[in-house]
């Protein structure tokens, strides 16, 4: 007899997620390393760049969520709330695409995430006008 040592976790909301602080600082890295590579030629191998897009992907994911709840903390008029919806639905269009053994595909999917953090960033650092 097999027992399975994983647990699936049902949460919808999301709100496991949202407890959890991203680990930002070793991505912001290979966002920087991916976008520096010149010369596709003496990049990595198209397995790797596998690897290093689909990393990219969920982290990616993960940012746009914190996005998300950010923004929804926004009234609806907030013209920041509309800029990080329109962000949101690129970065789901973009990600929507199969990640691909490329160069080309890695630095999409660093673009991505860099994108994510810029918009986050912005979300956190200008607070709500109140309505007084």
């Amino acid at each position: 007899m097999v027992t399975s040592s994983h647990t699936v976790l049902y949460d919808p909301e999301g709100v496991v997620e949202a407890e959890l602080p991203l680990d930002r600082e070793p991505h912001e890295l290979l966002v920087k390393t991916v976008l520096a590579w010149t010369d596709p030629g003496e990049a990595l191998q198209p397995r790797d760049c596998h690897l290093i897009a689909l990393e990219l992907t969920g982290h990616a994911r993960a940012v746009a969520g914190d996005v998300r709840r950010c923004a929804e903390k926004l009234p609806v008029s907030d013209g920041r709330r509309a800029l990080a919806e329109v962000v949101l639905d690129e970065t789901e269009r973009r990600l929507a695409t199969t990640p691909e053994g490329t160069v080309r595909c890695a630095q999409g999917r660093a673009r991505i995430v860099r994108d994510l953090y810029e918009r986050l960033d912005r979300l956190n650092t200008v607070r709500p006008v109140s309505s007084a």
